[in-house]
């Protein structure tokens, strides 16, 4: 069944079937209008996220009203995070995104010692093998566009002393490297992580190691990967760590700030902040409670200093076996849900 004018067909079901206008509501959203579901600033969707595949399933069964919170998300261009071998994946990404002239956002999550052995610990073995599935990662992309986040805390942990003293001089020279093969890259964009702005206080600190990491060679840097704080207070943060790089850009993460941080007083800090490795007893960064949607990813920002409101984090998806969630990266749908009931649509400058 088509609903050409999907509109106009609701009009007709006239006040007496309320039920006949959220089925067809329900059915414009499964057709994808183009007004509905046009990626923001020429940034790539992916239809067969795994909100869009939940939203399609409630539909099945009926529950239109869930089908639509979701779509809050399944409709937006998220970020996507590349696995242990990735080059496949990235090859069918970017050529995705390519047939329909959109680019993607990719994020490269695999250096040595990741998470400070915590939630999401993993990645590379030793620095051959990180730098050997940056290669892959490189010849997915090739010459079709794409926006690459690297590694996601990696200088913050470095920084903060999570990282042990050894291991924190080859980490910066491996960043370095993959910023140097990504940026080589003639349509790709490189924007290498530095945490957020409850994490390292004085953005001061994180300048040397940025640099040692090759923030020269990238495009930018990005903040709030993973994270809640405002787009105000990040927006601020960004311009003062750019000020002190050379007037670098930044992109922020806005997929759940809708609501800001979890306040203090909801769970113990241990000082450390809003970064993944200062949980203390709260851990008010790990899965919080009551957050919501912030900003739509956009590349049209108003503020010439940011070049993308950018969802890094796939809302839904865990920070790991705290506050009820499963394991780190497990989709998790009744949070995706709660993050769409509770979002204004405005979003992310409380």
């Amino acid at each position: 069944m088509a609903v050409r004018d999907p509109g106009r067909a609701i009009a007709r079901c006239g006040a007496r079937a309320a039920g006949c206008a959220a089925a067809l509501l329900a059915l414009s959203g499964c057709l994808g209008t183009s007004g509905e579901s046009a990626p923001r600033g020429g940034l790539w969707v992916n239809p067969d996220n795994p909100a869009a595949r939940h939203a399609r399933d409630q539909r099945r069964q009926g529950r239109y009203a869930e089908a639509e919170l979701m779509r809050r998300i399944a409709r937006e261009p998220i970020a996507e995070w590349l696995g242990p071998k990735p080059r496949e994946r990235v090859v069918f990404l970017t050529g995705s995104a390519a047939r329909q002239g959109r680019t993607p956002v990719l994020v490269a999550y695999q250096i040595p010692y990741r998470d400070c052995g915590k939630y999401s610990a993993g990645g590379a073995r030793n620095d051959a093998e990180y730098l050997d599935w940056i290669r892959e990662v490189v010849a997915g992309i090739g010459e079709r566009k794409a926006i690459v986040v690297l590694e996601p805390d990696a200088v913050a942990q470095v920084v903060d002393g999570c990282v042990p003293e050894r291991l924190r001089a080859p980490r910066l020279a491996l960043l370095r490297d993959a910023v140097a093969m990504l940026s080589a890259l003639p349509r790709t964009r490189v924007y290498l992580d530095a945490g957020n702005a409850g994490w390292i206080k004085d953005p001061e600190r994180l300048v040397e190691p940025l640099r040692e990491a090759g923030i020269d060679q990238a495009d930018g840097f990005s903040l709030n990967v993973s994270n809640f704080e405002p787009t105000r207070a990040t927006r601020a943060y960004g311009r003062r760590l750019s000020a002190r790089l050379g007037g670098t850009h930044f992109v922020i993460d806005t997929s759940r700030n809708g609501n800001g941080p979890l306040s203090p007083g909801a769970g113990e800090d241990d000082g450390k902040g809003g970064g993944p490795e200062g949980g203390g007893a709260g851990e008010r960064w790990c899965n919080p409670p009551g957050r919501a949607l912030g900003e739509p990813p956009s590349t049209r920002t108003g503020d010439p200093a940011v070049d993308a409101y950018l969802w890094i984090k796939r809302p839904g998806e865990s920070d790991g076996t705290c506050n009820g969630g499963p394991p780190a990266g497990r989709w998790w749908p009744e949070y995706a849900l709660d993050l769409a009931r509770n979002s204004s649509g405005a979003g992310g400058e409380g």
